[in-house]
């Protein structure tokens, strides 16, 4: 019995030791080339435009965060984490940081996606033709990285008539007073 279970710690003390020296190497090099990337990042200048190769972007966000704010994907409605945040805070831009859209702007649209009538200011977003789907949309992008956010439509609530349709993935929420 002894033995037995002696080989099974030995055993089990083996696999272990494989699974963590094989995983050491890989984790530690992407740590250290994703601090480096968060690094340059952060020391830019909130007014600073961002450029990032792919390889970058892929390095320091999540897959779900890279397919929809650098391949313009959507995430699903009623699914996503900000869709029924009633907290007051900012949201700020997922890939970069920029501050993009109060709480105070934000609205229940019945979507399933976070909708805001306004951004913090005009000069946070960029709104572009996007004709991909074979439908006119307007695209908004984050203006500091130009990652995309989600879409504007003008069947929002007054004073701006509009509605800034976005993907929770694509939004940090950061709550008043933890700032």
């Amino acid at each position: 019995m002894f033995h037995f279970k002696m080989r099974i710690h030995t055993t089990v003390s083996l696999l272990l030791g494989c699974f963590f020296c094989a995983a050491i190497p890989k984790v530690f090099g992407d740590d250290a080339q994703s601090a480096r990337i968060q690094a340059r990042l952060k020391a830019l200048p909130m007014n600073a435009k961002v450029k990032l190769s792919d390889d970058e972007w892929r390095k320091i966000l999540t897959s779900a965060e890279f397919h929809v704010l650098r391949r313009s994907g959507t995430e699903r409605p009623y699914k996503n984490e900000y869709w029924n945040n009633r907290q007051n805070g900012i949201y700020l831009c997922a890939a970069c940081g920029n501050q993009l859209f109060g709480s105070g702007t934000k609205f229940e649209s019945h979507t399933g996606w976070p909708s805001f009538y306004a951004p913090l200011a005009t000069d946070k977003i960029a709104v572009t033709a996007d004709n991909a789907s074979g439908i006119f949309l307007e695209e908004v992008k984050c203006a500091r990285c130009g990652s995309h956010l989600g879409h504007v439509f003008n069947d929002g609530p007054p004073p701006t008539h509009l509605r800034y349709c976005l993907n929770s993935v694509a939004l940090k929420f950061v709550k008043a007073g933890d700032r």
